[in-house]
């Protein structure tokens, strides 16, 4: 089964898009990234969880998210 993933990553416009992976458009599209990525972790928790993947202004990967209750691929260690 594939992950469930939501991609925030720079419009060629202007402004922030949040993209699912293989979809012809945008989920949703705003003025900031904090307001994408805020949008991207709504649409992941209503959806069962998973991760959200920040891109950065050229497009190129700058950090993940696992939202709750999805299956965290690094999560910290257990420190008991």
């Amino acid at each position: 089964m594939a992950r469930n993933e939501r991609h925030i990553v720079p419009n060629p416009g202007g402004g922030w898009d949040v993209r699912k992976p293989g979809a012809s458009r945008a989920s949703s599209h705003h003025d900031t990234q904090m307001e994408a990525e805020k949008r991207a972790k709504e649409i992941l928790l209503r959806n069962g969880g998973g991760e959200a993947i920040i891109h950065n202004q050229k497009g190129q990967f700058r950090d993940s998210d696992t939202i709750a209750p999805g299956n965290d691929p690094c999560p910290p260690k257990d420190t008991k």
